[in-house]
C-alpha cells in the first residue's frame, strides 16, 4: 500500500464529485430525508467496510452524515480509500 501525493490525490478527487482533501483524509458530507433513512444507509456502508477491511472515521447527526478517508497505516491517502468512497457513492446512489 503506497501512499498517494497530493497531486495525485487532486487529480484522483476529479472522479469524485462533492468528495475533497482535508486534513490528510478524503472527506464528504452527506444529507438525507431523515435519521432513519442516514442511519440504514451507514449500516449498508458498514458492511462494504467490512468486507473491504478498510474503515471510515465517521459521525452521525440527525439526517447528516460525514465520512472521512485515509489510510493510518501510512500516514496518508492511498488507492484503498478511493475504492471505499466509490463503494460508498455506489451505495448511496443506489439506495
Amino acid at each position: 500500500m503506497q501512499k498517494l501525493s497530493e497531486e495525485e490525490i487532486t487529480k484522483k478527487l476529479k472522479e469524485f464529485p462533492g468528495w475533497e482533501y482535508k486534513d490528510a483524509a478524503i472527506e464528504r458530507t452527506y444529507k438525507f430525508s431523515n435519521f432513519k433513512e442516514a442511519f440504514s444507509t451507514m449500516t449498508r456502508i458498514a458492511f462494504e467496510c467490512e468486507a473491504q477491511n478498510h474503515h471510515p472515521d465517521w459521525s452521525n447527526v440527525y439526517n447528516s452524515l460525514n465520512i472521512r478517508l485515509n489510510t493510518h497505516d501510512v500516514g496518508g491517502i492511498t488507492n484503498n480509500d478511493f475504492e471505499l468512497a466509490k463503494s460508498i457513492e455506489k451505495i448511496v446512489n443506489n439506495r
